[in-house]
C-alpha cells in the first residue's frame, strides 16, 4: 500500500514538473522587462559625444546632454529631450551642422524628428531655419510642413514647408515669400 501511494506521489510530482517545464515558454523578453516601468526609458545616457567613422574618416559627430533609450517599446525610439548638435562631414571633409532643442529617432522607420529652433547649415553656407524638420535616413530626404526660412546666397526665402535632398540640390520651399534675387 505504501509502495502504491509512493508511486502515485512520484507520478503526480513528475507530471507537475513536466507540466511546469513545458508551460514555461521562452519569455526572456518579458523577464528583461521586470522592474522597468512601461513608460520609463530602458536606459539614460548623459553628455554624449558620439563619433561615426567610415574607413577611418569621421563622418558624423553627435553631441547631446541627454539621450533616453526607449528600445524596450514595441515601436522603439531614442529621445534627446535637451537637443542635439550634429556635425556631418562629406568626402571632402566639409562640415554641415544640425542643431535642435529636441530630437527623436525612430528605429523602425529611420525617421528623425527635430523640433524647436532647428538650424541646418550646409558646407556651402546655405542655412535652413525651422521649428520642426523631419529627416528620412533611408531616402536621405528632409521635409516639413511647418514654417521655414531658407537662406541661400543673398536670397532669404520664407515658406510654409520645405522638401529637399540632404545636399540642398533639390531644395523646394513651399508657399514662398521673401527676398529673391533675379538676374536680368
Amino acid at each position: 500500500m505504501i509502495k502504491i501511494i509512493s508511486h502515485k506521489i512520484n507520478v503526480i510530482v513528475t507530471a507537475f514538473a513536466v507540466t511546469m517545464f513545458f508551460s514555461c515558454e521562452s519569455n526572456f523578453d518579458e523577464v528583461k522587462k521586470i522592474g522597468i516601468s512601461e513608460h520609463a526609458p530602458m536606459g539614460v545616457a548623459e553628455h554624449i559625444n558620439l563619433k561615426r567613422t567610415d574607413s577611418g574618416r569621421v563622418t558624423a559627430n553627435l553631441k547631446s546632454p541627454k539621450m533616453l533609450d526607449f528600445t524596450n517599446r514595441e515601436f522603439a525610439f531614442n529621445e534627446f529631450p535637451d537637443g542635439i548638435d550634429l556635425d556631418l562631414f562629406d568626402e571632402q571633409n566639409q562640415k554641415s551642422n544640425v542643431i535642435s532643442d529636441y530630437a527623436i529617432v525612430y528605429d523602425k522607420t529611420g525617421i528623425i524628428d527635430l523640433q524647436g529652433n532647428v538650424v541646418l547649415s550646409s558646407a556651402s553656407n546655405d542655412t535652413l531655419f525651422a521649428e520642426q524638420l523631419y529627416y528620412d535616413q533611408k531616402r536621405e530626404w528632409l521635409f516639413t510642413n511647418k514654417p521655414v526660412t531658407f537662406r541661400t546666397g543673398r536670397d532669404v526665402i520664407n515658406g510654409k514647408g520645405f522638401d529637399s535632398d540632404v545636399e540642398f540640390n533639390q531644395a523646394q520651399v513651399l508657399e514662398i515669400d521673401g527676398i529673391i534675387t533675379l538676374d536680368e
